[in-house]
């Protein structure tokens, strides 16, 4: 039982990171996708003003039932298989006792001593876990299988902020296809547009205020303001 108790531990931060990057590709930024899979899975957290990011959009409504549902059994197995643990009779340092050791542990000990080898697995796990450099190895394992699957669509185009008038900020990712595909940024036709690129996302590093010489690579996403509808033609759409 203490076995399983510890996968199903491993498995629940496994689950919430794939949510994370799951919310990630329907375009939340990053920290706030980890919250959002963070709530779901734990159903704490989840203010109203965040659940709107998720029930209005169809992808993310799935991926939060997802994650409620399997945050819901994995606290019952939790539950049941720590309680398990606990039972002097099913503890592994009862059964050590039995077979190898020369003494009997005395059952109230041998509880306390297993619930202390619970909390250092536990709190093992966790580091391990936290480790920045593991967790983002494996946030890149799980991304690349997530998106060579297509188990979820990374969305091209997302909304930040929308303003009076049609005007908004927004994040578009650049295909091989688009317009401005292998231009600089003085040279887009996005000034003439009216469109103000903010900031490029560049993989893991963001560029803000770009110098207009700046070329515009596939896979940049843009972070404009302007017009919403001059930023999706000119950007999105091919030529």
């Amino acid at each position: 039982m203490l076995i399983l108790f510890i996968v199903t531990i491993i498995v629940s931060f496994v689950v919430v990171r794939i949510g994370a990057i799951a919310f990630q590709l329907t375009g939340l930024e990053w920290s706030l996708a980890k919250f959002q899979a963070l709530s779901c899975f734990s159903g704490t957290g989840f203010t109203t003003k965040e659940s709107e990011l998720v029930t209005s959009n169809k992808q993310r409504r799935k991926i939060a039932s997802i994650l409620i549902i399997l945050g819901n059994a994995g606290l019952v197995i939790m539950i049941g298989t720590l309680a398990s643990s606990l039972v002097p009779q099913e503890t592994i340092l009862s059964k050590l006792s039995e077979s190898f050791l020369p003494f009997s542990v005395p059952a109230f000990l041998v509880v306390w001593i297993n619930l202390a080898i619970i909390i250092v697995v536990v709190y093992g796990i966790y580091r391990i876990f936290t480790h920045e450099k593991f967790v983002r190895k494996m946030t890149n394992i799980l991304r690349k299988k997530i998106i060579k699957k297509e188990i979820f669509q990374k969305v091209s185009f997302e909304e930040l902020l929308l303003a009076t008038g049609g005007y908004g900020i927004s994040r578009i990712a650049v295909s091989s296809g688009s317009p401005v595909f292998n231009k600089t940024l003085a040279k887009s036709g996005l000034r003439e547009q009216d469109i103000m690129v903010l900031a490029t996302v560049r993989g893991s590093e963001t560029i803000p205020n770009p110098p207009a010489n700046m070329k515009i690579l596939p896979g940049d996403e843009l972070i404009c303001f302007g017009k919403l509808e001059n930023i999706r033609n000119r950007i999105s759409m091919n030529p």
